[in-house]
């Protein structure tokens, strides 16, 4: 099984095709937020660089989020036509899940941890089992006392991973046990890979069942909300 892997929920974009004996091929842009132009030509360069025809793909892999709302949208519309196209499933994976699939430990909770602007962050917990990533908290969004007040309950062993987790290490780290991990984006390869896992396992869906995972509402979204309200 190949799957093609689209990455688009940061400001880069990020294409990588994977099969069961590792990562073909891979790429990123980084191009302030021109998606759109960017992930076709993305997708044709993996193709050429592994050799392999868009045809052979047997699953697209797609980054719902959360993240940067409108590379979220470009990429899933984008890897719906070609899912439709070649008539194949989805392997639809969050962010955070992309996040957690990149941190090695196998030893205490593994949490992503994504800056969502605002004094808030996105987060959930994960524990690693040879059956992949068992979700132990579901992904939310609050501010990192919020996050801090989590962990601290749980009282275990945590490794924090993602920009957030980058930005607000030494808020997230006072106190108990916790360390910050080198994963800081989600990246196509890891996607890629963990959804070549989980096609194995027949974990694919139709790509109208593909939908994105905002957590809260897009800025533009709100903004419209207030004006209603103050008119």
């Amino acid at each position: 099984m190949i799957v093609l892997g689209i990455e688009s929920a940061t400001e880069s974009v990020g294409v990588a095709l994977a099969a069961s004996d590792g990562v073909l091929a891979n790429v990123e842009v980084a191009r302030g937020r021109r998606h759109a132009e960017s992930i076709v030509p993305c997708v044709q360069f993996v193709c050429e660089r592994a050799d392999i025809e868009l045809s052979e793909v047997g699953a697209i892999a797609i980054d719902v989020g959360p993240g940067l709302f409108t590379g979220m949208r470009v990429g899933i519309a984008t890897a719906k036509s070609l899912a439709m196209a070649l008539n194949i499933p989805m392997v639809p994976i969050t962010s955070l899940e992309v996040l957690a699939a990149a941190e090695p430990t196998t030893d205490g909770i593994i949490v992503p941890v994504i800056d969502a602007r605002k004094s808030e962050v996105f987060w959930a917990m994960y524990r690693r089992t040879h059956q992949g990533l068992e979700l132990l908290h579901q992904p939310t969004v609050g501010s990192v006392d919020d996050l801090v007040s989590d962990l601290m309950a749980r009282d275990q062993s945590s490794v924090c991973v993602g920009d957030g987790a980058h930005r607000y290490g030494d808020d997230i780290t006072a106190g108990f046990s916790c360390s910050i991990g080198a994963a800081v984006h989600p990246s196509a390869p890891v996607l890629a890979s963990e959804a070549v896992l989980r096609a194995i396992r027949d974990e694919t869906v139709a790509e109208q069942m593909v939908e994105p995972v905002y957590l809260r509402q897009p800025d533009a979204q709100i903004n419209w909300s207030t004006r209603e309200v103050r008119s």
